[in-house]
Formats: structure tokens, sequence, C-alpha cells
């Protein structure tokens, strides 16, 4: 029986992680996968925040663009950021909940476009980030 998509949207991301020490080091979690489409939440912590006392947009970014990784590789193909970006709409702060969800708006050949939306435990949008990809040759799980 052939596996079906969401199954090896699972088993691709479940392979990332199994070597993913940044994942864990940042305190993300996968919370949703589907394919061409993840969800990664982490919560801010005290060593997180810059000088202001908010969170440090490289912290926001880094989660986006995991949240990227993760959507962008569901389809079992090792698939490389080639080009990212990112607008701040609001502070986090210690403590906020912070939830990127990863969509691709279009995948075609090899470069796909995503789409990032980084919200805190109320829903406000936090942050918003662009992404293109590329498919390389190489199998990500056989």
């Amino acid at each position: 029986m052939a596996e079906t998509p969401q199954a090896l949207a699972e088993r691709c991301v479940q392979a990332m992680l199994a070597g993913d020490r940044f994942t864990d080091w940042m305190g993300m979690e996968v919370v949703e996968v589907a394919p061409q489409r993840s969800a990664v939440a982490m919560t801010v912590r005290p060593e997180m925040t810059n000088g202001f006392g908010v969170c440090h947009g490289g912290v926001t970014f880094s989660l986006a663009d995991s949240a990227l990784a993760f959507a962008s590789n569901t389809h079992g193909r090792v698939t490389m950021s080639i080009e990212n970006g990112i607008r701040y709409t609001r502070p986090a702060r210690v403590s906020d909940r912070l939830t990127a969800t990863a969509v691709a708006e279009h995948v075609g050949g090899r470069i796909g476009y995503y789409r990032v939306t980084v919200t805190n435990q109320d829903a406000e949008v936090v942050a918003l980030f662009t992404g293109t990809v590329y498919a390389t040759e190489r199998r990500l799980v056989e």
C-alpha cells in the first residue's frame, strides 16, 4: 500500500528532528505537520530578550525559519532556504508563547514560496515571514 502524503510529511519531520539539536536548544516543538505546512511553537525565555526587554528579532526569525524548514521538507526531498525576509509587527516578551505557522503559497519544480505567520498566545501577529526554498535531488527519507 502506498504511503499517504500525510504519513510521508510526518516521517520527514521526524527524520529532521532526529538530528536537530538547534530546535531542542531553542525549546521549540513541532505542533502541526501536514504536506507543505507546519506549525512550530516555543516560549520566550529571559535569555532570549534584547536590551529593551523584548524578544530578540533573531529568535523570532529562527522560529519562523524552522517552521519553513519543516513545511518545505514534507515531500521527501531535502529542501534548502535560498532567501528569507521578515517584518516584525509587535514585540514579544518573556513568557509569551509564540507559534510560527508555515504554509506553501506556490511550489513548482524546484522552487517553492512559503508564508510564515508568527503569533503569540493571544493570536496577535508578532511577525510576518516569507521564504523561498530550493528542492535538491537528495532524498530526506527513503
